[in-house]
């Protein structure tokens, strides 16, 4: 089986350096979106088995990407297993259950803790068809 496929949208340099950082050791095939926008067009051209999705971004933000993939899922059928976690460095009060009622698995607050994200990998591989 090939490596699991990850899609990281992220809009800030430094971060996607840092998330690069630490999934370089993993075995997945990594592609980074800028936004919403570039996220959504890279999804339907591709299979990802998860997607790391920056909440706040220019041009499309991560929720209303999420809304718009899980559209793709749900109607067309369009890579219905791919999961999405939610990356916010702004973690509020209800925003996890916010988070999830639009589609996303969970979400993860920046800095991203280590143990977190290795958990969400975890739980990638193990749920891959």
């Amino acid at each position: 089986q090939k490596n699991p496929k990850l899609l990281i949208v992220e809009d800030t340099k430094d971060n996607q350096f840092l998330i690069n950082a630490f999934l370089e050791k993993t075995n997945y095939d990594i592609t980074f979106a800028d936004n919403g926008k570039m996220a959504l067009d890279y999804f339907l051209n591709n299979h990802y088995d998860l997607i790391l999705m920056d909440i706040q971004m220019p041009v499309m933000d991560g929720l209303e990407a999420t809304r718009h993939i899980r559209v793709l899922q749900k109607e067309a059928g369009l890579f219905p297993q791919c999961a999405i976690v939610g990356l916010s460095a702004h973690a509020m009060s209800g925003d996890r259950e916010r988070y999830l009622s639009e589609g996303m698995l969970d979400y993860l607050t920046k800095p991203i803790r280590t143990a977190a994200l290795e958990a969400v990998l975890d739980w990638c591989r193990e749920n891959r068809k």
